[in-house]
């Protein structure tokens, strides 16, 4: 099965392996070529991992397909796979053009009714994680909700496998006049926990100056900032709280990303001098 990127392994435990694919994804993928074993433990022991731990990773990553290893003399270097580079340019994608355009709305709501026997309480919590990732808010224990209507495929397909789309019924249309959309946003989405977030990636890298260690810097601050997509219902300016700290976050996120880019990918080639 192709490995896709999930909101689990977005949001769960900073593992060597998820640090690897970070490294990987900030260095290895834009020029596509391989890196040294040297070269990716080196970059890990930056973060404070351990040459085991590290080495552990690169054979899990390879066990689940995503690079291979080319045997040069004693040494090996690793290349990413087909499947290696789809997920890491996905990634990629997903965190580089996160918070750089604000959300256009217009107006309308898209509401998912999904009805599951109380009894199957396994597949409720995967339905309320499967839902939660793909940014909709629970009003009741089946009831999702999401200003955006375009993501009406998306949650076709999740309910697709988990073989809910019988006993799914969607609606598109404008808010009515009872209630207001600021209490439904406070029902669906903890934002408040979602700020907090984002007020501590701030605090760590807004005053940040890594000189010289660019690299594991780098590496954290994107460690750090992919999994705000994942978190972050990406709701439109109106349903948000004024000067939502979202915005002055992903500011930070890419003066940072750019201030270093250069001295952290010209590090990260010198480790590969072997």
């Amino acid at each position: 099965m192709t490995p896709s990127l999930s909101r689990r392994h977005s949001v769960g435990a900073a593992s060597a392996r998820s640090w690897l694919l970070t490294v990987l994804g900030e260095f290895v993928l834009p020029g596509d070529q391989p890196a040294w074993t040297s070269s990716l433990v080196a970059a890990l022991a930056g973060l404070g991992l351990e040459e085991k731990a590290s080495r552990q990773a690169l054979a899990r990553t390879a066990a689940d397909g995503l690079i291979r290893a080319e045997r040069v003399g004693r040494l090996a270097r690793w290349h990413l796979t087909d499947p290696g580079r789809r997920l890491l340019t996905e990634g990629a994608e997903r965190i580089y053009s996160f918070g750089v355009r604000p959300t256009r709305w217009d107006g309308r709501w898209l509401v998912l009714s999904v009805a599951v026997p109380e009894s199957q309480r396994e597949l409720r919590h995967r339905l309320r994680t499967r839902m939660s990732w793909a940014g909709f808010g629970g009003l009741a224990p089946n009831l999702w909700v999401s200003p955006n209507t375009d993501r009406e495929a998306e949650a076709k397909q999740l309910l697709d496998e988990l073989g809910l789309t019988a006993t799914t019924l969607s609606f598109t249309g404008e808010f009515g006049g009872i209630g207001s959309e600021r209490s439904l946003v406070e029902q669906a989405w903890n934002l408040s926990d979602l700020a907090d977030r984002y007020h501590a990636f701030v605090a760590e890298f807004a005053r940040s100056r890594p000189v010289p260690s660019a690299l594991p810097a780098q590496v954290r601050l994107v460690h750090e900032w992919r999994r705000f997509p994942f978190l972050d219902p990406q709701l439109p300016a109106e349903l948000l709280p004024p000067q939502w700290i979202g915005a002055r976050a992903a500011a930070v996120f890419h003066d940072r990303h750019a201030a270093w880019h250069d001295k952290a990918q010209a590090q990260f080639a010198e480790l590969g001098a072997v």
